[in-house]
């Protein structure tokens, strides 16, 4: 049976998620959520951009990252409350950052690009400003830098008196240096200027928009009330600093609100709607501070940090984030993106109709194991948006069926060719099926049969078998007819059984089975907890680590039960990070290694390299996995029977494996004989062929039938580049090409490879 690739045709289009349910799950990421310090800053400095710029000793980009609040960099840094460290998280662990020192340094150490920059065009509408103080000077720079035509009026004889006036317990070094700035800027001062009621009204005959200090207000209206001045700045379409705003800080962030008032009135728009987020916010950032470093600060903050102290304190900072899925999860890893940007691709690419889908193989990419939704502080589950990606593009036929053509088939071959249902000789109903998993039946054969001969004589009303796969490589292909009709034909097999309560000897194989109605599953390390272990087991002879299955997640009592059996046959654990609920995946689920060997690789690497110990696993795939690493790891089974399943079967040896336990048991336990599999002519296979039939997914059966189509068409060629002879045959989807040289009338097989293309020959 061959499965028919997708159309390139058809299009058709179905929503993966409405608008709102795809904001809904972008917003349980967190991981763009503001630092604790940035969100704390009313004028929205990026402190923590700050910081790691000092700590890379770039002093002048901090600088420009501090420009981007204020002109006035000395001013601000001297004299700001610097609330952003009151939320630095280092301050539970050894003292928080000295974020205003380090403003401080890049003020002192950075340099300002040279040149004119960009070319501001002058806004139409005029501006004033009158009065003088720390409101109107940080309002000046504002409006200056949006390219309004201004005009101060102040009392101040010069542009640093301005400047130094309400800022009088300031370093007086810092308003001189700033003074320059000033200076420099495209602004006309009427100095030395009368303060009176009535240069308000000259001003706001000639002037678009009028900007007034908290202190001219006071002189120009003397005895009125705060409330009254206030009001009265409403009626006349006046511009004051809000009530309070006496600080550094609150003055900056006063000018700032000021400045967003001046554009809206110049803009004729009503300048309380649509102001954005002001001032400090709140964050929903979670950091994981477990092995955060417990440092003081650095001394010499109070009279300012030298260079190099400023890089040493900036060194000190964590760069509070949220990256716990990503620290764990290599998928998310390779592709360097975290949940919400990944989510939002690959929604997008699912909603192509027509073109290329970019996303595709990261969408395959994922093991779809649910790691990241238990590290994720709010849930976030990758693995239900991949998967609901795969679903909709299989059933909008825009998904590629080559990626998982392989495994598809060979959950097919699992249950025809390979599958196996009988009850236990001398029942024709049974309380218990032993369902071992296709990995089981395709790498440890002996240890499937050792278990199963132990639970049929142990276990009363009598233990059926049932060897085949439970449909979960369907399910994470995203084919859900296939995983619907896998379904109906064991639930079909189940019920001529008479329903009985399947030991499961794979956690993915007991999950889905569990979710067919009307089963109870139960898994073997259940089974043997409560009956005891067979004689003749024995653990390992020095410490190992339990590697937990994906299956296996969420299920404690399943990870308990492996840990218990693995104890009771004198195994000495040890414990690695990422384990339990949180334990990655060895490559194989989501069928990774059908899509992407190379990450499939990096997730295999992963959890080899978290301990030196030997591993223990109760997945026969994860043992497979590691043990193609070079790691040394034995099932849990293997252990409980003295089994040892030996070097990683290639493909092909997978596939006998399963026929040949399914004949074996078929003779042994019900005297029924099967054919034996043999090949019509001699054939034999160098090692470096069989290393690349596996790697690139070639059986034997397939280099078989191309060898038994050339001995009917006599069709090949002479491949003068390796000097051998090359012949081809097309099988389901898939062209295959063999690399032989003849040998006693039979073949030398040298190479093969694959592709998907279809290849005519014509005569010329």
């Amino acid at each position: 049976m061959t499965m028919e690739e997708r159309s390139t045709r058809i299009y058709r289009q179905k929503q993966m998620l409405s608008k709102q349910e795809l904001t809904e799950r972008e917003n349980l990421c967190i991981h763009e959520q503001p630092a604790y310090c940035v969100a704390a800053c009313p004028l929205k400095l990026d402190a923590k951009a700050l910081v790691e710029a000092v700590a890379a000793d770039d002093f002048s980009k901090a600088l420009s990252l501090y420009e981007k609040i204020t002109p006035f960099v000395h001013i601000l840094s001297a004299g700001c409350e610097a609330p952003c460290e009151g939320k630095c998280r280092l301050a539970e662990t050894g003292g928080a950052i000295s974020i205003r020192s380090l403003e401080q340094a890049a003020a002192a150490y950075g340099e300002s690009p040279k040149g004119r920059g960009l070319l501001r065009f002058k806004k139409k509408k005029t501006a004033a400003i009158l009065g003088s103080g720390l409101f109107p000077a940080f309002l000046a720079g504002e409006l200056a830098k949006k390219a309004y035509p201004l005009t101060v009026f102040c009392a101040e004889p010069d542009a640093e008196a301005f400047l130094a006036a309400g800022a009088e317990f300031l370093d007086g070094d810092a308003v001189r240096k700033d003074a320059g700035t000033l200076k420099a800027m495209d602004i006309e001062f009427r100095f030395r200027t009368g303060m009176t009621a009535g240069l308000l009204d000259q001003v706001r005959a000639a002037y678009d928009i009028v900007c007034v200090s908290p202190e001219f207000l006071a002189e120009a209206l003397p005895g009125a009330a705060v409330e009254e001045a206030t009001m009265l700045c409403r009626e006349l379409n006046v511009i004051s600093a809000p009530a309070g705003a006496a600080g550094v800080l609150d003055s900056a962030f006063g000018a700032k609100k000021a400045a967003l008032t001046v554009d809206r009135l110049a803009q004729n728009l009503d300048p309380m709607n649509s102001r954005g987020d002001e001032g400090p916010c709140e964050t929903a950032l979670i950091t994981n501070m477990a092995g955060a470093p417990s440092t003081a600060r650095v001394p010499g903050a109070e009279r300012g940090y030298t260079r190099q102290e400023a890089v040493r304190e900036a060194g000190r900072c964590i760069r509070c984030s949220c990256t716990e899925c990503i620290k764990g999860c290599v998928y998310l890893q390779h592709y360097h993106k975290y949940p919400k940007l990944l989510t939002r691709e690959i929604y997008n690419n699912v909603g192509i109709i027509m073109g290329d889908h970019m996303m595709n193989r990261p969408i395959n990419s994922c093991a779809l194991c649910g790691q990241c939704a238990v590290i994720c502080p709010n849930g976030y589950d990758m693995a239900d948006i991949c998967l609901m990606a795969r679903q909709n593009m299989v059933t909008t036929d825009k998904m590629p069926l080559a990626p998982h053509e392989f495994a598809l088939l060979d959950q097919m071959f699992s249950n025809s060719d390979a599958f196996l249902c009988r009850p236990q000789p001398g029942f024709q109903t049974c309380r218990y099926v032993f369902f071992p998993g296709c990995q089981a039946a395709a790498i440890a054969p002996e240890t499937v049969r050792a278990a199963y001969l132990d639970l049929t004589s142990r276990l009363p009303g009598g233990v059926a078998l049932m060897l085949g796969c439970c449909g979960a490589i369907s399910e994470w292909a995203g084919r859900y007819q296939m995983q619907e009709e896998t379904a109906a034909f064991i639930g079909g097999r189940l019920e001529a059984l008479g329903n009985p309560t399947i030991i499961a000897g794979c956690p993915t194989c007991g999950k889905t089975l569990a979710r067919l109605e009307g089963t109870k599953v139960e898994g073997i390390w259940d089974v043997l907890d409560e009956i005891g272990l067979p004689a003749g087991g024995t653990g390992l002879s020095r410490p190992a680590a339990l590697h937990d299955a994906c299956g296996a997640r969420g299920d404690r009592r399943t990870q308990e039960k492996v840990r218990k059996i693995a104890e009771k046959l004198g195994c000495r654990l040890v414990e690695t990070d990422y384990s339990g609920d949180e334990s990655p995946c060895c490559g194989y689920g989501g069928l990774v290694m059908y899509a992407n060997r190379e990450v499939a690789s990096k997730m295999a690497q992963m959890c080899v390299n978290r301990t030196d110990a030997p591993y223990i696993t109760y997945c026969m795939a994860c043992r497979d996995r590691f043990a193609r690493e070079g790691k040394a790891s034995r099932h849990i089974l293997e252990l409980v029977y003295g089994t040892d399943a030996g070097a990683p079967p290639d493909i092909s040896e997978k596939r006998y494996n399963r026929l040949s336990l399914k004949s074996g048991l078929l003779n042994e336990i019900w005297g029924e004989e099967t054919a034996e599999m043999t090949c019509e002519f001699p054939m034999e296979f160098t090692p470096k062929a069989l290393a690349e039939m596996d790697d690139r997914m070639i059986l034997k059966s397939d280099v078989i039938a191309v060898m038994a189509s050339l001995r009917e068409t006599g069709e090949a060629i002479f491949d003068s580049e390796s000097g051998f002879l090359v012949t081809r045959k097309r099988i389901g989807n898939v062209t295959f090409w063999v690399r032989y040289e003849e040998k006693d009338g039979g073949y030398i097989i040298r190479g093969a490879y694959s592709h998907r293309m279809k290849v005519e020959a014509r005569q010329a």
